[in-house]
């Protein structure tokens, strides 16, 4: 017994020194956002994918980058555009007269840290070329079935500015990411180390904290983080109470929301709820934990109706009234 204890609380030191020295890294290249930072570290851990919302300007392509740099991982930028083709993501079969054969050119989705830039710009065929990739983590060419090696982690940032040459997203497309996260905007403090630290002679650079096989590891170590039935049945209520036609259903859900999260909502209130307990040092999750983790995993999951949209309510008002309508559970 005493075994197993300390071979937990070594897995748990493990990982918290995982999480300081990448936070370390990633901050000597980006000031502040923390709080972006630790979302994108909750989604890598959780083997999941994180769409990013923010003006421009607030280093949400640097944040990324940086993030594959300390984990050593193949990382790809693909600039998502009205005129953009699924073989300029997953690639096509080119003809070899010399061997009088077909083979097989890779595209830029073939990588382990993907940065999906304006994802809201590409047609529909290209989200279901995505979609694929982001699901079964694999990708289709030519009837040809090419597995993407792990880690996998898609990163996608949306412009909530410009609306001209934008497509919606499905809403398919948007469960398959654990997280939506606005970027917040810096204070006056940040802005002046930032000023400091990108108009010099020299950029900084983040070292390797990681490789690839070891975040694979740590993924499987994340997963393996108890939950106690009380608490997974809390993630669940949270999740029944963002559906109208639930009781459990506040009066704004009920008045405002055509459909609300589904079953993948609550798997991605555990799932993260796991990896920020873990993250903070703790091999159990509490309903503090669930709670930190509700507004990133389904505001992008609330379907709101037509009365919502014309009184401009915000999704984020309708998971804070879930949380304030859901009592956390007494164990007794």
């Amino acid at each position: 017994m005493d075994t197993g204890i300390a071979a937990i609380n070594e897995h748990v030191k493990e990982a918290s020194a995982f999480a300081y020295r990448l936070r370390e890294q990633i901050g000597t290249v980006i000031v502040g956002q923390r709080y972006l930072v630790d979302r994108l570290l909750v989604g890598l851990l959780a083997n999941g994918h994180v769409l990013l919302e923010g003006v421009p300007g607030l280093a949400k392509t640097l944040a990324v980058k940086t993030l594959a740099q300390a984990i050593d991982a193949r990382f790809r930028r693909i600039q998502f555009t009205p005129d953009l083709l699924p073989a300029d993501l997953v690639g096509t079969m080119i003809y070899n007269p010399r061997e009088g054969s077909f083979t097989t050119k890779r595209g830029p989705i073939f990588a382990h840290v993907i940065l999906a830039d304006e994802i809201n710009r590409a047609p529909a065929k290209v989200q279901s070329a995505l979609l694929e990739a982001m699901q079964e983590h694999q990708v289709t060419v030519a009837r040809n079935r090419y597995t993407l090696d792990p880690p996998f982690f898609v990163l996608a940032t949306q412009n909530p500015l410009e609306m001209e040459g934008t497509y919606p997203l499905p809403e398919a497309q948007l469960d398959r990411f654990l997280f939506k996260v606005m970027v917040p905007f810096p204070s006056e403090e940040d802005l002046v180390a930032i000023m400091d630290r990108t108009t010099g002679a020299e950029a900084p650079t983040a070292g390797k904290v990681a490789n690839a096989a070891e975040i694979v590891e740590m993924q499987r170590l994340a997963r393996a983080v108890p939950i106690a039935p009380h608490i997974t049945a809390y993630a669940v209520s949270l999740l029944a109470a963002s559906h109208p036609d639930q009781p459990r259903a506040p009066e704004l859900v009920r008045d405002y929301v055509r459909y609300g999260g589904s079953p993948r909502g609550a798997q991605a209130l555990v799932t993260a709820g796991k990896i920020y307990a873990l993250l903070d040092g703790r091999f159990n999750v509490s309903i503090e934990d669930i709670r930190a983790v509700t507004l990133p995993s389904l505001r992008h999951r609330v379907i709101l109706n037509f009365e919502g949209e014309a009184e401009g309510i915000t999704p984020e008002a309708i998971v804070r009234s879930i949380l304030d309508a859901v009592p956390a559970p007494s164990v007794e």
